[in-house]
């Protein structure tokens, strides 16, 4: 363990010498905007103008840090994630109107010919007037480091989000030591209140949560254990029930999740009396898990995929709808393809390594523990069925697509006859007005109510079951929506430390 911790130590300083070296270039910037001879450096203030309304207020200078009165012309800035600005300049100076916070952060970029100066500042208010605090870019790349090196010591995702939060906010007040309290007290006021005010991000929880409670109905209502049971009748031997467990991965492709759950808990008796080892049960379930869900159309990691799309796009001022990149990204996604294949011929071919191999053999000689929990929570009086799972699911699958369809519809893109039907509907899923949000909740929603009304009309659960179940699934994803948020608040916290145009 003390090698591992040296290593993660070694592999920051590095990064960090590279990124040192990569910011200290000055990339040329073609403009056609003039710059004066004599500029070396300038110099940003804030100005209060009127009530609530202040200015930023550029002055360049030559090299002795002396205004350069004699020019007066305009020179493209980029002001935090507005984008390149042309400003005019007087005599020198230039203003820019800005929105202004109690305490906030101002991203200054000059980029003409072989100029190339980067300012971070950090105003604080005091009184009517701005305190100005430097700030070194660098340290935006704390906040996500610090959270990662956590996770990977401690093993504890949440605490090690919430500090890289905590740390985040902390540099965003100016790193003063009086507002430590009233960072930690933003972790969640502000950066949390504010992941969660995105209609966006409240659409994936719901999505999420939505297919969580259909997925627990489904599996209290025997339709998980009756479709198993129809790909189970095909496990004969070790290596035949290692394969029903890889199919099933595949099968149940719309939360990594539920597919850990279902597949892992169902197929683990099968697997046991064939003496396959926990371990290779693990393997195959995990590797099938997350894979199928990055790569299917409809699962519960599209949303939070669409959402960073989506925000990535905004920042750089792209208009393309999320789903057509998610759906062109799809042959760039070599992992998961390829550990679906890799899994299947490990399988066919009867080859284990290292630690696994000793696992198996492990296995294949010792005595089954019998168990008599199939991890399914169904009663025993459920007479399991395989469409009160597939129903559902087909339905929530329809529903989205159709939902995809309704909000990207263009008339003008059906009428023109030069296109095929499946360009048609690309571009009618690809449209940038299409909203996805609404289709995958659409969907979810459809598919719940498919799977209670499944389970109430074939009285398989009376409607107080049906609903607890479906709190139930709530819960199983609730660990998933509190990482995904504070995810989220990390995220709003890199943007506004610019994090990236350091990188960049």
């Amino acid at each position: 363990m003390k090698h591992i911790y040296l290593g993660a130590i070694f592999l920051l300083l590095i990064f960090l010498f590279g990124t040192h070296l990569l910011f200290s270039q000055n990339d040329e910037f073609n403009s056609t905007v003039s710059v004066p001879n004599d500029l070396f450096d300038y110099s940003t203030n804030i100005i209060k103008n009127q009530e609530n309304e202040y200015s930023l207020v550029l002055t360049l200078q030559d090299k002795n840090q002396n205004t350069l009165n004699q020019f007066t012309g305009s020179l493209a800035f980029r002001i935090n994630n507005d984008g390149h600005q042309l400003i005019n300049f007087i005599q020198g100076e230039g203003h820019y109107s800005i929105e202004v916070k109690r305490s906030f952060i101002v991203f200054t970029e000059l980029k003409v010919a072989e100029f190339h100066k980067v300012k971070f500042s950090h105003y604080f208010l005091s009184g009517d007037n701005y305190k100005r605090t430097a700030i070194p870019l660098w340290a935006s790349i704390i906040p996500p480091l610090l959270a990662i090196f956590l996770a990977l010591i401690f093993r504890e995702v949440l605490i090690s989000l919430f500090t890289g939060i905590w740390v985040g906010v902390f540099i965003i007040h100016g790193v003063h030591p009086k507002l430590l309290l009233t960072s930690f007290l933003n972790v969640v006021d502000t950066y949390t209140i504010g992941a969660l005010m995105d209609s966006g991000h409240l659409s994936v929880i719901i999505f999420s949560l939505m297919i969580g409670g259909m997925v627990t109905i489904i599996t209290r209502n025997g339709g998980m254990a009756g479709m198993v049971a129809v790909f189970s009748k095909y496990a004969r031997s070790a290596r035949s029930s290692q394969f029903v467990t890889w199919f099933l991965g595949i099968m149940i492709f719309f939360d990594d999740y539920a597919n850990t759950m279902i597949v892992g808990n169902t197929m683990r008796p099968l697997t046991d009396k064939f003496k396959v080892s926990r371990e290779k049960l693990a393997y195959i379930v995990d590797s099938t898990a997350a894979p199928v869900a990055a790569i299917a159309l409809v699962t519960t990691w599209i949303g939070v995929e669409l959402g960073y799309i989506k925000d990535a796009f905004e920042s750089i001022h792209v208009e393309q709808g999320a789903y057509t990149v998610f759906l062109e990204s799809l042959k760039y996604s070599y992992y998961p393809i390829l550990t679906l294949i890799f899994i299947f011929f490990l399988i066919y071919m009867r080859r284990d390594f290292s630690l696994m191999r000793t696992a198996e053999n492990k296995s294949r000689g010792a005595k089954v523990k019998e168990e008599d929990d199939a991890g399914m929570d169904e009663k025993k009086h459920v007479n399991p069925q395989w469409y009160n799972a597939v129903v559902p699911v087909i339905t929530m699958v329809v529903v989205t697509i159709a939902g995809l369809f309704y909000t990207g519809y263009d008339s003008a893109v059906w009428s023109d006859q030069s296109l095929n039907f499946f360009k048609k509907l690309a571009g009618t899923i690809g449209h940038p007005d299409v909203d996805a949000y609404k289709g995958l909740i659409w969907g979810s929603l459809s598919g719940t109510t498919m799977a209670i009304l499944l389970s109430i009309s074939q009285r398989l659960l009376s409607l107080g079951k049906v609903m607890t179940a479906m709190l139930d699934g709530f819960k199983t994803l609730l660990p998933a929506v509190v990482i995904l948020i504070l995810a989220w608040s990390l995220a709003q916290v890199t943007q506004d430390l610019h994090t990236a145009d350091f990188l960049t």
